[in-house]
């Protein structure tokens, strides 16, 4: 206690923690959903369009901010905000391993949502209140450290804790072998392959194929009613694999979605952009191979085992039919000792003998991720016992109705209304919106699908990389060349200015999102490749959006500076929101290939908010006085 009593109400002791918690479910909500949304096998359109949502709340927030302080001090809000946060992680734990996971995991993400963008307003306005001007301009770097490393450990740290879990629960990983000789004869028998009647239990190697090695010959022989046969054979694949419970509720409703016949627009949108796959004839139609699974030892009682198939190494020309459900089929008590069905498809123009090797995991996805967020939970509510004990009680932290200078809700209604006007009345209003609104539109867009281009399998246009090592891309990598591309960055600006800067730093944030490009055509996975273009991209983000957070500070000048920034910031997030909302669907329609091609096409909308901005030279740069 005397310790407690040493160090209570030190910055150091409270600026650290508070904005490590400040960062925090803001990455959980923004990046590690879709991580895990995408592992558990929702849709592209699915995942940007709900988490995209999810900005709503700070974008909003400017119009409820002035009424928290109302009601209680900020320094409670601080402590109430973080318990509602920590339990609803424990919410989060608890709903992932259910059969309607989504729609109980999406409404605790927008209670943590709301929540922590209270609990943003509180901070910085605890931050204000209990230190001097002195001391804020003190410990401003640490506070933005400790952002940064809060960023770093939930989509890096976090990330990788859940891809080790799980790589490491689960059966044994079962591997098939399929090799394609243009010069093979021998007919593809075109049936449902069976597994003998008797099989021994084993717990050593619990996963089933009926076949480990396949050589076909990649056209199947050419006749209008082989074709017809093929057609037959997926639909009563379909049928089985969704009779037998295979497909869990929520993937079966995606692929009935998807199924779903297409508006004009969208069938005008894959038509016109959506990346051409050739139409084999009659004459040419494309072999298949037909894999049965199943298990050896029914899964413990009320478990299930879900087993997941990926492309592993070889010719992407041999791939998995993408017209049937996911590669993922889900094993419990009742279809254990059931036969799944999987088809590999192979390209007809193949002239060479080639091979692909696949792989099948059964990693307890469900509960690496229930262990991730129970440790976020854990997290949180340590955090705030801690900032109970230790976080001080400043004089000026008061109720604002009660006080010398009593204020009630009219007040706050009358004080918000001015500050509006005074943002409508700003200098270069008009093109000062489009610019907050439209200067992330690529990268609102790319965000949203950058980690599920990673997570995706090669033959739907990803690249296959595992859950560690997406974490560890963005996580270590992605963040080193951020945090490096912004100290980069307010340093040119200090010693130049922002204007002189401005037009680098557009090029900056925008040029390389060509690597995505280059990427998604040759999905070349190899982890130094990725992580080069990675860190290129992020150091060219870190960079340029220097320009766009001190725009908005040099916007923001004049009367009701702060609250004319909370505006702008409100408009930042809605930039972000809307373009991201619509990134999935579009992608699904067109690949990620185009996708990627039209998120650099998007780069000249940049380019054109960016053209009528008018900004004063010296705007940035250190006066003699400060540099002195």
């Amino acid at each position: 206690m005397n310790v407690l009593r040493k160090i209570k109400g030190h910055p150091a002791s409270w600026v650290p923690t508070l904005y490590f918690a400040e960062a925090l479910p803001y990455v959980a909500v923004m990046t590690v959903s879709v991580i895990l949304y995408k592992r558990l096998g929702l849709s592209n359109t699915d995942i940007a369009l709900y988490t995209g949502w999810l900005y709503l709340p700070w974008v909003i927030k400017p119009f409820w901010s002035p009424f928290v302080g109302l009601f209680k001090q900020n320094r409670w809000w601080i402590i109430a905000t973080q318990v509602i946060i920590g339990f609803a992680f424990a919410g989060i734990a608890f709903s992932i391993p259910t059969s309607f996971f989504f729609n109980l995991t999406l409404a605790f993400f927008w209670l943590i949502a709301f929540t922590s963008a209270t609990h943003d307003i509180v901070a910085d306005g605890f931050y204000i209140q209990a230190l001097d001007s002195h001391r804020q301009s003190y410990y401003v770097g640490i506070r933005s450290t400790f952002y940064r490393l809060s960023t770093l450990f939930g989509q890096g740290v976090l990330v990788i804790i859940a891809g080790i879990i799980e790589s490491n629960t689960g059966y044994d990983p079962v591997n098939f072998k399929v090799e394609v000789d243009p010069f093979y004869r021998k007919p593809t028998e075109l049936i449902l392959p069976q597994f003998p009647d008797s099989i021994s239990n084993s717990k050593s190697q619990c996963v089933l194929l009926t076949n480990s090695s396949i050589v076909l010959n990649p056209e199947a022989q050419g006749c209008d009613s082989v074709g017809k046969t093929i057609s037959l054979l997926k639909d009563s694949i379909m049928t089985l694999n969704a009779a037998n419970n295979f497909i869990v509720e929520e993937k079966k409703e995606k692929t009935e979605t998807k199924k779903k016949e297409l508006s004009v627009f969208e069938r005008w949108i894959k038509d016109t952009f959506g990346e051409k796959t050739s139409v084999s004839n009659s004459s040419q139609i494309g072999n298949i191979a037909i894999i049965g699974i199943r298990l050896s030892c029914p899964p413990d009682k009320n478990e299930s085992v879900v087993l997941q198939i990926e492309f592993d190494e070889g010719d992407k020309s041999i791939g998995i039919d993408d017209n049937l459900f996911l590669p993922r089929f889900t094993f419990d008590e009742s279809n254990w000792d059931k036969t799944a069905y999987l088809i590999i498809k192979v390209d007809p123009k193949i002239q060479e003998p080639t091979f692909a090797i696949f792989k099948g995991t059964t990693g307890n996805i469900s509960l690496a991720w229930s262990v991730v967020f129970g440790i976020l939970s854990i997290l949180f509510i340590i955090i705030c016992i801690y900032h109970h004990l230790i976080l001080p009680h400043p004089k000026n932290d008061i109720i604002e109705s009660k006080g010398n200078n009593p204020r009630n809700i009219i007040d706050v209604l009358k004080e918000f209304v001015f500050t509006l006007k005074s943002f409508i009345c700003r200098p270069q209003i008009v093109s000062s919106m489009f610019f907050m609104l439209l200067f992330r539109f690529p990268e609102a867009q790319l965000v949203k699908l950058s980690s599920p281009f990673m997570l995706d399998n090669i033959n739907n246009g990803g690249l296959a990389l595992t859950t560690g090592q997406v974490g560890l891309v963005y996580g270590t990598i992605g963040m080193l060349g951020l945090t490096l591309g912004g100290i980069l960055g307010g340093i040119v600006v200090a010693k130049g200015g922002l204007k002189k800067w401005l037009w680098p730093m557009v090029l900056s944030i925008s040029l390389p999102d060509l690597v995505y490009v280059w990427l998604s055509y040759t999905q070349n996975n190899d982890m130094f490749a990725v992580n080069f273009c990675v860190f290129i991209e992020q150091f060219g983000y870190g960079f340029g959006f220097t320009a766009y957070m001190l725009y908005l500070i040099y916007f923001s000048r004049g009367d009701r500076s702060t609250s004319v920034y909370a505006i702008c910031t409100a408009l930042m997030a809605l930039g972000m929101m809307l373009p991201g909302m619509m990134a999935g669907w579009l992608e699904d329609l067109i690949g990620y290939r185009h996708f990627f091609v039209w998120v650099v096409i998007c780069c000249f909308v940049t380019f054109i908010v960016t053209a009528f901005l008018k900004i004063d030279p010296e705007f940035g740069k250190k006066t003699e006085k400060e540099t002195k």
